[in-house]
């Protein structure tokens, strides 16, 4: 029946991992959704009152909002919101729509078209960076193709929010009028967009219905290109038709044409139409980016011979690629502890068994895995890489009983009978007690605790399943697999381990004798180092999620709020070459004037870390100094984390926003923050969002001469509209797409302010005392022009003005740090009215390590609890974790020692320590326990033979733990540099410990012992 049971293990185990997908870490996405409107040529201020508030004020009735935030710039809005983990992402997309069809009344009526909202978040990195290019064709057809073919195909793939286009050049008509010529031909802006407006119409004609033949009636209200448009009469003057190519020239243009993009390759640089793949929030990436990829195949068949698709960067690669080297570092460890018994032993027979239990221990668990909807992820497989060094501590301890009394004489079978019904309660006393440990993790709240929920499950159930291999299988196989050897027929190598062993056993001896009669050393020495990890728990730094090398970066540029589009498209250019003579490059996607004309970007892809001698960050901190050297240009390199929060585009590993309704304490509050910011030492890249230096042409409307000549505030602002913001107002409506026409004036007449003066409306009506015909009106005379600044963005958070200060870190600077940091500056530099708080992964930080500490005391108190119940006594447990201290001591020593940080990886290290750490006094005082009852011992007596008779599997298990999270702690493979802070505190917890634990342990037994005993006698007398 045992064996049986065992295959069905082992048979769902194997079935479960061929189905369990692949994902680089559990579902930690929060539930996100950005909300995008558009209205062209509309200030930021106007998109930021008229469009983005009503939409906040409907948007903010959603439930399970966790924040909110709006950044305005000219002509767009962009609202992000973030959600409540537990929040439906298709139950918050329903919402969201209804709050916007419900807020549609509040908008303005000229919006070309209504808002609209995708399931992706801002600060959300790309998983697919796709290059559409071509040697024949111009960029405005290839987008054509991308438009029509590519983006509709990978959107419709499960799980892709967005197929986004970067820097959109799409086709659109752009009409450019010269108002000089319309002046001589008497016709007026507000003339132009009129006769656009109706020479442009696409209306159904109906039917004739005949007696024998139905008819449909269709006209050539559509104008389809530029050529088209050049022959459209406007207005006639003196008797003689007033075409669009009399007072301007309509063009074949773009929709963009603020925009430059360019594919930078290792010695070349060339244009393309660049598209990112997004995944929805608790997607899977890998299977998202083989559909697309699958997807993609199938639209390339369509597509013209000229056009060239080549991927550049899939992230997929390195989540399997991790992901592999993470399943091969689970295999090892295997390896490994499965050495360690056999060095122990000596004896392959006895090792057969660990190498048994352990494989089928972990495979059980993929079945778990499968029921809860995990997945093969890096923290999921680092639990199981981890618990293989857990595991064979049952089996261990339950075969080193049974070997014991082999050698001792007893018959295997009788011997696997008695062992392990001696040793039933040792193992469900450690396997009840290492479970516990990982309970509270799982009642943990936010990102920590869904990030390492999936860790806590894999773990607590592989402990499980071993404990109930280790009480079934492993006596089955004892009594059956071990046999009681002579002495002379051992092999050289079981003599040699034997002898090994021996020596240290003897020595071990002398020295808990000598540690025994000392206990007053003993106590002081176990509360210098309370102390000490005290001391050392203050002192490390802190950090969050480390960054990892996923052959990928990315480069923000901003050049000065006064700064033209062509000023950053000459000064990015030199960013390019210097990216051109990187290395290790592979490619990068640089677009200028985007979201706004003075900013860009660079997305870098590059070699993979096999093929580059430096790391990310190693490239980023080189690159650094080369990119300040290019003057009136800011540049801000970035690695971003794995997991990235909050709803910013993000320009650093840390955003600081500061928020206040009072305009102007908010601007000259965030100008000082940020430059006191840029003080600190170990800050770098300190940037604001805060845009307010933008030169800015007010015309102060004469409302009362206006309206004497018979024309209104809004056709004034109309003539302007129509001039320079870019203006919709007509639509070409193709078979397969549609395209947008534009009215503005020429270019050479948009760079110059007095070029106002030429701008001429056409009164329109005689509601005016001295307007007896339509005439043209010189604009100059309706008012008068002033220079001001105004604002390149507005931002709000909760609805309330706010602005982001966003910085990364220099090397061995941690977040913490910089966190505490940052907080007395803002104490001392806010004033009363403006409000500072962090924002994405820094707030994340805080709220996280705020509960650390209550979640390592509740742990403990959860072990002493469950270890009180099992022993029916207050004092046992305290003398069981009595080595806490030392292992918490050692974790943080070893951290510091290699320059590494207490993450949240670290911190989970830790708490698995108390699990690994108190085995080892369970494994001692229970056998004492026992002794002391039943032989009746002194308690000096009976802790020194169970430490003597335990001294093995006590040495096999922890050399077994430490083996198993060595692969981890030396950072093997893909993405194992953010693995190793966890391995490290494991194997420096348990060394130091080890050492310590085996005399702290002990001494503090003999010690409660006899203060129970005097307890008791008191009590009695």
């Amino acid at each position: 029946m045992t064996i049986l049971i065992m295959i069905t293990l082992l048979f769902f185990g194997i079935i479960s991992y061929r189905q369990l997908p692949v994902n680089d870490l559990p579902n930690v996405d929060y539930p996100a959704i950005q909300v995008q409107a558009s209205l062209p040529g509309a200030s930021p201020e106007m998109m930021a009152s008229s469009v983005a508030l009503p939409l906040e004020k409907q948007l903010s009735t959603i439930a399970g909002v966790d924040s909110m935030s709006s950044t305005s710039y000219t002509g767009k809005t962009t609202i992000s919101l973030t959600f409540n983990l537990d929040r439906d992402i298709d139950g918050a997309a329903n919402d969201v729509s209804s709050a916007l069809s419900a807020a549609s009344k509040r908008l303005p009526t000229n919006m070309p078209y209504p808002p609209t909202y995708t399931k992706t978040n801002p600060a959300d990195q790309p998983i697919m960076y796709y290059v559409i290019s071509s040697k024949t064709m111009k960029m405005s057809d290839i987008e054509g193709y991308v438009d029509t073919s590519l983006i509709p195909a990978v959107s419709e793939v499960n799980g892709v929010s967005q197929a986004l286009v970067y820097g959109s050049q799409e086709y659109a008509v752009r009409l450019r009028m010269d108002p000089d010529k319309m002046a001589i031909r008497g016709v007026g802006l507000n003339e132009v967009n009129s006769a656009l407006t109706n020479g442009n119409v696409i209306l159904p004609g109906g039917t004739l219905k005949g007696p024998d033949v139905t008819y449909s009636l269709d006209s050539s209200g559509q104008l389809m290109n530029a050529k088209q448009y050049d022959d459209l009469i406007i207005s006639y003057h003196n008797g003689n038709p007033v075409r669009i190519k009399d007072i301007g020239k309509a063009n074949d243009s773009v929709i963009n044409e603020e925009t430059v993009r360019n594919l930078i390759t290792p010695g070349d640089e060339s244009p393309g139409v660049f598209v990112a793949v997004f995944k929805q929030p608790g997607s899977n990436a890998v299977q998202i980016a083989n559909d697309v990829q699958k997807k993609m195949e199938m639209v390339k068949q369509a597509l013209p011979q000229g056009i060239n698709v080549s991927l550049l960067y899939n992230k997929s690669d390195y989540i399997q690629a991790s992901v592999d080297d993470v399943e091969f570092t689970l295999v090892l460890t295997i390896l490994l502890v499965v050495g360690v018994v056999f060095l122990f032993l000596g004896s392959l027979r006895a090792t057969l068994i660990p190498g048994i239990t352990v494989p089928l221990s972990l495979m059980a668990t993929f079945a778990v895995m499968k029921l809860c909807n995990f997945s093969l992820n890096n923290i999921s497989l680092m639990a199981l890489s981890l618990a293989a060094g857990f595991v064979v501590d049952d089996a261990v301890v339950v075969m080193e009983n049974i070997v014991r009394r082999v050698e001792a004489g007893e018959k295997p079978m009788a011997a696997a009978f008695s062992g392990s019904k001696e040793i039933c309660f040792t193992v469900l006393s450690m396997t009840i007690s290492l479970v516990v440990v990982f309970v509270p993790i799982l009642f943990m709240s936010g990102i920590v605790g869904r990030l390492f929920r999936e860790f806590a499950v894999c773990i607590a159930s592989a402990i499980l399943f071993s404990g109930f291999i280790s009480l079934t299988l492993t006596p089955m196989m004892c009594a059956y697999v071990i046999k009681h050897r002579d002495n002379s027929k051992k092999n050289r190598f079981a003599e040699a381990s034997g002898r090994l062993f021996e020596k240290a056993g003897n020595f071990y001896g002398r020295t808990l004798a000598l540690a025994l009669g000392n206990p007053m050393k003993i106590l002081a020495f176990t509360m210098g180092v309370l102390i000490l990890a005290g001391f050392l728990s203050t002192q490390i730094d802190k950090g969050f999620i480390p960054s990892q090398d996923m052959n990928q970066f990315t480069i923000r540029t901003k050049a000065d709020d006064r700064s033209s589009f062509d000023y950053l498209t000459k000064h990015q250019e030199q960013l390019n070459q210097i990216l051109e003579q990187e290395t290790g490059l592979r490619g990068a996607l640089s677009v200028v004037g985007s979201p706004t004309y003075n900013t860009g970007f660079i997305m870098v892809s590059l070699k993979d870390r096999a093929d580059r001698t430096e790391s990310v960050d190693q490239i980023i901190n080189r690159l650094r100094p080369k990119f300040n050297s290019i003057p009136g240009l800011r540049v801000y390199p970035y690695n971003a984390p794995p997991i990235t929060l909050g709803g910013h585009q993000t320009y650093g590993v840390g955003q600081y926003t500061i928020t206040s309704p009072n305009l102007d304490l908010l601007y000259p509050s965030v100008s000082d923050m940020e430059e006191k910011m840029k003080a600190i030492p170990g800050l770098v890249d300190v940037v604001s969002s805060l845009q307010v230096k933008v030169p800015t042409r007010y015309f102060k409307i004469d409302r009362d001469k206006a309206s004497s000549l018979g024309l209104s505030a809004r056709q004034i602002q109309d003539a302007f509209y129509s001039a320079y913001a870019d203006r919709q107002v007509s639509t070409i409506y193709t078979s397969s797409n549609e395209y947008d026409v534009f009215l503005d004036l020429g270019k050479n007449f948009q760079r110059d302010p007095l070029a106002l003066n030429k701008l001429y409306v056409k009164t329109g009506s005689t509601m005016g005392p001295s307007v007896t015909t339509p005439k043209l009106v010189p604009l100059s005379s309706l008012g008068k022009l002033t220079e001001t600044t105004t604002s390149l963005s507005v931002n709000h958070s909760g609805q309330i003005p706010s602005a982001t200060i966003q910085f990364n870190l220099k090397p061995g600077y941690a977040l913490g740090t910089a966190s505490d940091e940052i907080q007395v500056l803002a104490k001392k530099t806010l004033p009363a009215g403006v409000v500072g708080f962090f924002e994405g992964n820094t707030s994340a930080y805080a709220s996280s390590f705020a509960n650390m500490g209550f979640l390592l005391f509740v742990t403990v108190f959860i072990i002493y609890v469950v270890l009180g119940i099992l022993y029916e006594s207050f004092i046992h447990p305290i003398t069981i974790l009595s080595a806490l201290p030392l292992a918490g001591a050692g974790a943080l020593i070893c951290l510091m020692l290699f320059h590494m940080e207490l993450d949240i990886y670290a911190y989970v290290g830790i708490i698995m320590l108390i699990g690994l750490v108190k085995k080892n006094g369970i494994m001692m005082i229970d056998f004492a326990v026992e002794l002391t009852e039943k032989e009746k011992l002194s308690s000096k007596e009976a802790i020194y033979q169970a430490c003597m008779i335990r001294f093995r599997p006590i040495m096999m298990t922890t050399v077994a733990a430490v083996f198993g999270a060595l692969p981890i702690a030396l950072g093997y493979g893909t993405g194992g540099e953010a693995r190793q802070p966890m391995g490290i505190a494991v194997v420096g917890g348990l060394v130091f410990s080890q050492l310590l634990t085996l005399y702290v342990t002990p001494v503090f037994y003999v010690m409660f012992d006899r203060l129970q005993q005097k307890l008791t006698a008191k009590r009695n007398s």
